[in-house]
């Protein structure tokens, strides 16, 4: 089984989700890699093989750490897969609440 977390995503100019900051997870060390940029296609199909698990991560910004998040869920029709979490009752789709990354740099591979 491999774990993932993903702490943000890259828009189009319609806002429309176009790719995701897919970290590697180390579950015995609690750690994860640098973040690889995948289009959303390649996002649902690594997290719609069961063996795969992926959760947010988020940044504090007073304690200038990443914190764990909630589980990712690969959800919709099979022309429309996207990724999806659920906290506290709250449903998020497409995990449009994480860092938007093409506002910050066009230049992350």
């Amino acid at each position: 089984m491999a774990h993932y977390a993903i702490s943000g995503v890259w828009k189009d100019a319609n806002n429309v989700i176009t790719h995701y900051a897919v970290h590697t997870v180390n579950i015995t060390e609690n750690t994860f890699q640098k973040a690889t940029k995948y289009t959303k296609a390649q996002a649902v199909q690594l997290l719609d093989n069961s063996l795969n698990s992926a959760r947010t991560i988020i940044w504090n910004y007073s304690t200038e750490r990443w914190n764990w998040g909630t589980t990712i869920d690969v959800v919709g029709s099979n022309n429309n897969r996207y990724l999806r979490t659920i906290q506290d009752s709250t449903e998020r789709n497409n995990l449009a609440h994480l860092i938007n990354y093409g506002w910050i740099t066009n230049n992350f591979t």
